[in-house]
């Protein structure tokens, strides 16, 4: 098949959770189909794009042609504007480009294609501005229309809906709670169109297949997970780039500008830690991701805490740790950084919400922990126990082999489109 991908940023190399779902399924699919990417690239200035001879080796050898255009730049201003004035939600404007949109017409008439895949909520609205341009392709002699996927990495309004949960019961939090009751309301008719107008709806777990299935009844989501490649975890070189620490660590990755790992790791800083140290003075954490956010700024005063902001490569950081933690209270979908953690072998402290859309068991694969104080005890009891960690993580790297390396989940995202092609 002829696969046109739309991607909110360049897919490789795949440093945070879009870019590895998009890296996984594009690399999966290559070796099968002809594949065109159409991506932002938020390096480029405004008057600049980038084909395919200027991607990177490894986007070059799996796709057939790519084009990669700046990212838009929205200011608090115009943000605010479009807020007021506009029905759309905020995700629909945070990546519209006409430039995009252009391309995007273009390539859809000069080219036949099989599948036509949007990835992710904030590129939805290139394909509902472009629906009568899809109809009219199966009118062209010659042609057929293509059929159109819709990847839902997150169900959105619900993300939304538990922002708004969350925000409203503190006061000093009511201006975002405003922001995202909007957002969810609008979302939820956002969200409606684009799973509506789609022939196949993806999502990344039976949980968010189900909130899907809430905006429309007669939509049926198909779970395709997120994934990755466990043998790339396990690689052995990575013996060899390891510092190993005399202390008990403890480790956080995640986009350190996106809101709910901050919220994590503040609770966890100022809910959670101390009372660990009580018990294992000498612990250290280290906080590692892209961006900090400012309000991290006052964790760098303590010395048992190291944010590192973004490096190349987070495996030989995930190998040092004793337990990786995930205190996520809010969100939706499921999280690469548990799934990066288990292929390593390592012991895992997360809450209910962190490890929402695994079918795992607390005691088995990892420990869930809901309130600070048990939260704590978890990290002490696995700081404690060398053994229990060790069996622990070796049960959750066999758990993420069997269900969770692209090879077990690009079959079944292929099986999708081979009823989409019967169907036409």
């Amino acid at each position: 098949m002829r696969i046109l991908f739309l991607t909110p940023q360049v897919p490789f190399p795949p440093r945070q959770g879009t870019a590895l779902r998009n890296w996984g399924l594009i690399s999966g699919l290559a070796d099968r189909h002809e594949l065109w990417l159409l991506s932002f690239d938020e390096q480029l200035a405004p008057d600049q794009r980038r084909e395919l001879a200027d991607m990177p080796d490894a986007l070059r050898r799996v796709c057939a042609e790519a084009c990669a255009l700046p990212a838009p730049r929205r200011s608090l201003r115009r943000r605010l504007r479009t807020l007021i004035t506009s029905s759309l939600p905020d995700m629909a404007w945070r990546l519209w480009s006409p430039r995009f949109a252009a391309q995007f017409e273009r390539w859809l008439r000069e080219r036949d294609f099989d599948i036509v895949q949007i990835e992710g909520i904030e590129l939805a609205r290139y394909a509902l501005e472009s629906a009568s341009l899809l109809a009219s392709l199966s009118a062209t002699a010659g042609r057929s229309r293509p059929a159109l996927v819709f990847d839902d990495h997150n169900c959105e309004y619900l993300l939304q809906r538990r922002a708004f949960e969350a925000d409203v019961r503190n006061p000093r939090r009511w201006h975002a709670a405003l922001y995202s009751f909007i957002n969810w309301r609008r979302l939820v008719q956002f969200e409606r169109r684009m799973v509506r107008a789609a022939r196949a709806t993806l999502c990344v777990s039976p949980q968010d297949a189900a909130s899907i299935r809430k905006l429309d009844p007669g939509v049926r989501p198909h779970v395709i997970f997120n994934g990755i490649e466990v043998d790339h975890y396990a690689a052995p070189d990575l013996a060899d780039r390891l510092t190993h620490a005399a202390s008990p660590t403890l480790l956080f990755t995640g986009k350190m500008d996106f809101r709910w790992n901050v919220d994590a790791v503040l609770w966890f800083a100022d809910q959670v830690l101390p009372f660990v140290r009580q018990h294992i003075p000498d612990v250290r954490w280290l906080i590692v991701g892209q961006n900090p956010s400012p309000r991290l700024d006052r964790l760098r005063a303590d010395s048992c805490i190291t944010i590192t902001g973004a490096v190349d490569d987070t495996r030989p950081f995930i190998r040092q740790a004793d337990v990786y933690i995930a205190p996520l209270l809010v969100g939706s979908g499921t999280r690469f950084k548990l799934l990066e953690a288990m292929a390593m072998q390592r012991a895992i402290v997360t809450t209910s919400r962190g490890c929402e859309g695994f079918e795992v068991t607390s005691g088995d694969e990892l420990l869930i922990a809901d309130d600070a104080g048990s939260f704590a005890q978890a990290v002490i009891d696995l700081l404690r126990d060398p053994h229990g960690r060790a069996e622990m993580g070796r049960r959750a790297q066999a758990f993420v082999a069997a269900r969770y390396d692209w090879r077990v989940i690009v079959p079944h995202l292929e099986g999708i489109y081979a009823r989409l092609a019967a169907d036409t």
